[in-house]
């Protein structure tokens, strides 16, 4: 059973605050290096934090969600991709905030280069996680559509 609350699926509602800090912290260092501002990179920094510890939060409800999608589907296959390309982008920005712990204001170029592969990976599996939602229908109501009563209402959606 998927993970809710309100009519919604949680995963989806938690998915901006990882991608919003990670890819500000990317953003971030990108411009202290070329401005040379350390107050930059310092607060890419504790983004990043946050970002890993957002990202694993909404990766627990996006497990629960994958759990409850058919077996032997192509969304079953898609969503196993997304998930595991997304614990891959954690893992670069985990190594990438582990190897400028000492000096967070200084990342070096290696640590801008893991975050860009991050950023550029999580480009990819947000594509998956859309192609997901937006192609394959998961986690979209049966009775979705333009007019559809609000999920508050507690009508049943019906086309």
């Amino acid at each position: 059973m998927p993970a809710s609350l309100l009519g919604h699926r949680v995963h989806p509602m938690l998915i901006v605050f990882p991608l919003g800090l990670l890819g500000m912290g990317v953003i971030f260092d990108v411009i202290r290096f070329t401005t040379g501002n350390a107050v930059l990179s310092t607060a890419s920094y504790y983004m990043i934090g946050a970002g890993i510890i957002m990202g694993l939060v909404a990766a627990v409800f996006g497990l629960v969600d994958w759990l409850a999608v058919p077996a032997n589907t192509r969304a079953k296959s898609v969503g196993g991709r997304h998930g595991i390309g997304n614990v891959v982008v954690v893992l670069l920005f985990v190594v990438s905030w582990w190897l400028r712990r000492g000096d967070p204001a200084d990342p070096s170029v290696a640590v801008l280069v893991l975050e860009l592969i991050g950023l550029g990976l999580a480009l990819v599996t947000g594509w998956l996680g859309g192609e997901l939602v937006e192609r394959l229908g998961v986690g979209v109501d049966d009775g979705a559509g333009v007019n559809a009563p609000s999920s508050l209402s507690g009508e049943a959606a019906r086309r």
